[in-house]
């Protein structure tokens, strides 16, 4: 799951450092090529918030998990072909319904997975996934994509993804149903204004981060006239920062 957590991080944010390239090949601006990041948060929220009702119901081992990652494995070969903005579009929006879906899922799943006193450990294993992708994912497509292309990164991340599929479905036991939670109760906790104030807090947080961090590279190349080699140096010092800040804050 730590794996699967960290190739869904690495496919999100890849285009980050592919922007420019991806806008070229299928004869879009820049600006139209970083809403393909956009596309996948927005799914990934949609389903976020619907998965837990429709996942309550089944079995997650069988119906769920493997599902999404057969999803993702089917969206990175997409993404791969895409031969058009429109195409690299869905695929992108298919990868952010398993974002949301395995996201929403991974800790519920851990937690049926482990004794209660080793839930802590087991969330730190799952989520240094996710810290190991984001510092490095960007930096490596960067790097690779200057010598395979950008095609190349994605479909580099199909076998890896295809052996994470069997490894989950070797691996994670069947879990029991559990009893469905309506949406109804998400949106009585967004009426308790402390709560609604927090959640916009993350929001405004998320969204002025993210929207830096897509544009990245067209205003490196643009403005200070990097090479692809220091471009994958730069983003390698903002993950590595990210990772240290993000295992800093835990201390606090």
């Amino acid at each position: 799951m730590a794996l699967c957590l960290a190739l869904l991080i690495a496919s999100e944010f890849m285009p980050v450092s592919l922007l420019t390239p991806i806008a070229k090949d299928l004869g879009a601006t820049e600006g139209m090529a970083g809403q393909a990041i956009s596309i996948s948060g927005l799914f990934a929220v949609i389903t976020s918030l619907l998965i837990a009702t429709v996942a309550g119901r089944l079995d997650r081992r069988r119906h769920v998990l493997l599902g999404l990652t057969v999803l993702m494995l089917a969206s990175l070969v997409l993404i791969a072909e895409a031969q058009n903005f429109a195409l690299l579009m869905v695929a992108r929006a298919i990868l952010g319904v398993v974002i949301g879906g395995f996201w929403s899922l991974a800790t519920a799943t851990v937690m049926c997975l482990v004794p209660e006193e080793s839930v802590p450990k087991a969330l730190g294993v799952i989520y240094t996934g996710n810290a190991v992708a984001t510092a490095f994912a960007a930096p490596i497509g960067s790097y690779f994509g200057g010598i395979i292309g950008w095609r190349g990164v994605f479909w580099g991340l199909v076998p890896i993804t295809l052996l994470n599929l069997v490894w989950v479905w070797i691996s994670l036991p069947s879990l029991r149903p559990e009893t469905a939670n309506p949406v109804s109760k998400l949106v009585g906790l967004l009426k308790r204004r402390n709560v609604a104030f927090a959640m916009l807090g993350v929001m405004l947080t998320f969204a002025g981060a993210f929207t830096t961090f897509t544009y990245l590279r067209p205003f490196l190349e643009t403005y200070t006239q990097v090479s692809v080699p220091q471009l994958s140096f730069l983003l390698l010092g903002l993950g590595t920062a990210g990772f240290v800040g993000t295992y800093g804050a835990s201390a606090f």
